[in-house]
């Protein structure tokens, strides 16, 4: 267990701009951060990152939290665990629990997987530096291919013993399970039952996940026996997606985020080369057909890839349907050939890395120009094979979302392509149509009950005081603690003036009533409770509650007064018709319900005294909605 002074010392340094800025390429607007969502898949930012809070909540999914909150949805990890992460970050010193074979037993299996592989990272690293094997054959290899020493380090890379058990005898030797070397795929079990190292004889590349944790590796094999494989990868595991992974991202989402661009390359050897040469900013699919997975943990850094391509004409037709892809989800893409006989790695070690700059810089073209290009040199003068060129490219037009860019595209090629822009409008238009016709028709939500169930928020159709009591509560958290001095009332916080007032009113929803419950015994005590109280709260429900009442999605612009001089009053300038609007727009629906009520008692009683009893009870609470009905400025029907 973490003490409680280190907790407060780690939720202290943590700044949310921050840490969800790790994973999130954030954008201000207004008095606020926005980005695409981690948690679904959207195009249109909906992500919301309070600074001023400490808070983030996105209005698309609904997630919302603290800094401690994100890193637990987010790497789903336990309360200690995120605590241990941001502690890290920070550089907070927190007492280590040591993992003993019997603590392993007890730690779930995903964690334990996370150890092993961290351990056999640190394994292999071992193996390079501190082993003659290692020095003579991995640490030369890296270095004959020119890496230089602090590259070699910051990838953890590392060398596997040409031996057939050498990790496994080391791994148990030091309390670690069989089960989860064979699980995280570091073994191999053959059919007779025996086990050995999947990479035994190769130079090790660990793969990290967007926290920097090893979740995988990458082995390639320094035998020149063409029936070896060249490169052997960690198979799918609990922790290792090849489909969610990007090779490098870990150390790169820093620059991803500053230079607003991705270069994508091939393979582990591109990477080291290029961020050797002072590009940091890249990451590779490894190996794999690139996937809508990769392109959307792009997009949460930077909304612009550069495809880095190696010579060879032949696969980059076939890679550049895949492609169409990243236009799909919204990114800008450009493409840097190099020359016949080089990919980014060899041509980086070749040139060094001011000329390697320089060539990228002066030989990028937009991916829908380039292919074009491509396409219409490989048709050569034949009718047939200009027309499907014409049609692939505009295939790959319509795929971009945004319709400004896609004409600009259209305009372009239309020059290219030697054919009118409008014939160009009408394939896309066809193509656009056809996708429509595709897509499934969603099925109609047919009753209010159902609506109401697919979005909670939509309180107003329940009949219930949903609405009013969330306005309360949104009140006292924003400006609870606020000291006013309003005419015929004493200095006073607004927190006890508004829970005295609401002292005679029973709070319907649970997590509302849990707030107001809260500030009662909290002011009985002599206390003030503040927002982030609630927004850290031990409720989860409750904690939600208040991290959605104190966000918004929307902010008014600056433009409004600087440029058109409109001014526009914000609640906070007017708090007392504001509290008091909240605090008579609860009881108003409170009191109706109980004219409700009396009415449809006064219809079922028979016996005249027992009317006459309700008639006068109607009439007094009547009056009560007579006053709050004027403070409003409602019309009152008699």
């Amino acid at each position: 267990m973490i003490p409680q002074v280190t907790v407060d010392k780690i939720l202290e340094a943590s700044r949310i701009e921050e840490v969800v800025g790790d994973f999130v390429h954030l954008k201000k607007r207004g008095t606020s951060l926005i980005g695409l969502c981690p948690f679904h898949n959207e195009k249109t930012p909906s992500f919301n990152v309070s600074v001023a809070k400490g808070i983030y909540k996105c209005f698309g999914c609904g997630k919302g939290g603290d800094s401690v909150r994100f890193v637990m949805d987010h790497e789903k990890y336990s309360y200690p665990e995120a605590l241990k992460y941001l502690a890290n970050k920070y550089n907070i010193e927190v007492e280590e629990t040591v993992f003993t074979p019997e603590d392993q037993e007890k730690n779930d299996r995903r964690e334990s997987l996370f150890i092993v592989s961290a351990w056999a990272a640190k394994f292999f690293q071992q193996q390079l530096w501190e082993t003659e094997a290692g020095q003579s054959i991995g640490l030369s290899y890296f270095k004959e291919r020119g890496y230089r020493e602090d590259i070699i380090k910051k990838f953890e890379l590392g060398y596997s013993p040409e031996e057939w058990d050498a990790l496994i005898q080391q791994a148990k030797s030091e309390g670690y399970k069989e089960e989860f070397l064979e699980a995280t795929g570091l073994s191999v079990k053959n059919e007779s039952g025996k086990t050995y190292d999947r990479f035994r004889g190769r130079v090790m590349f660990p793969i990290h996940n967007l926290t920097g944790r090893v979740i995988g590796f990458g082995g390639r094999t320094l035998k020149t026996d063409k029936n070896v494989p060249k490169y052997v990868n960690s198979p799918e595991s609990e922790i290792y997606h090849k489909s969610n992974v990007l090779y490098g991202l870990s150390q790169a989402k820093k620059a991803i985020r500053d230079e607003d661009n991705c270069f994508l390359v091939e393979g582990y050897a591109d990477v080291l080369s290029v961020h050797q040469a002072g590009i940091e900013n890249v990451v590779a699919s490894s190996g794999t057909s690139l996937t809508t997975e990769q392109i959307r943990l792009i997009s949460r850094f930077s909304s612009n890839v550069t495809i880095l391509y190696d010579g060879d004409a032949a696969g980059i037709k076939a890679s550049l349907r895949g492609l169409d892809m990243i236009l799909e989800e919204g990114l800008n893409v450009k493409v840097v050939l190099f020359p016949d006989g080089h990919d980014p790695d060899s041509y980086a070690q070749q040139v060094g890395s001011a000329a390697f700059k320089i060539y990228i810089d002066e030989h990028k073209r937009d991916f829908i120009l380039y292919k074009t290009a491509i396409l219409l040199k490989d048709a050569g003068t034949d009718p047939l094979k200009r027309a499907g060129v014409i049609r692939e490219v505009v295939e790959s037009i319509a795929k971009i979302p945004d319709s400004i860019k896609a004409s600009v595209f259209l305009r372009e090629c239309s020059s290219l392509l030697q054919i009118e822009e409008r014939v160009l409008i009408t394939e896309l238009n066809k193509i656009k149509q056809q996708k429509q016709k595709k897509q499934p028709i969603p099925e109609p939500i047919q009753t209010l009950e159902e609506i109401a169930n697919a979005d909670p928020e939509l309180s107003t159709l329940s009949g219930t005081d949903e609405s009013q009591e969330k306005e309360i509560v949104r009140l006292l958290l924003n400006y609870g603690h606020e000291l006013v001095h309003w005419d015929g009332i004493t200095d006073t916080y607004i927190a006890p003036y508004v829970i005295g007032n609401l002292s005679d009113v029973e709070f319907e929803h649970p997590e509302c009533r849990k707030v107001i419950d809260e500030y009662k015994s909290q002011l009985s005590l002599g206390k003030l409770p503040k927002e982030q109280d609630f927004i850290k709260h031990a409720d989860i429900k409750v904690a939600d509650l208040a991290i959605a009442l104190v966000s918004s999605p929307y902010s008014l612009s600056e433009n409004w007064h600087a440029k058109r001089k409109i001014y526009v009053r914000h609640e906070s300038e007017n708090l007392r018709a504001t509290v008091l609007g909240g605090i008579f727009h609860l009881k108003k629906r409170k009191v109706d319900r109980i004219l409700k009520t009396i009415r449809e008692e006064i219809q079922h009683e028979n016996d005249t005294a027992n009317q006459a009893i309700l008639m006068k009870k109607y009439m007094q609470v009547k009056e009560v909605e007579k006053g709050i009905s004027s403070y409003l400025g409602s019309v009152i029907s008699k």
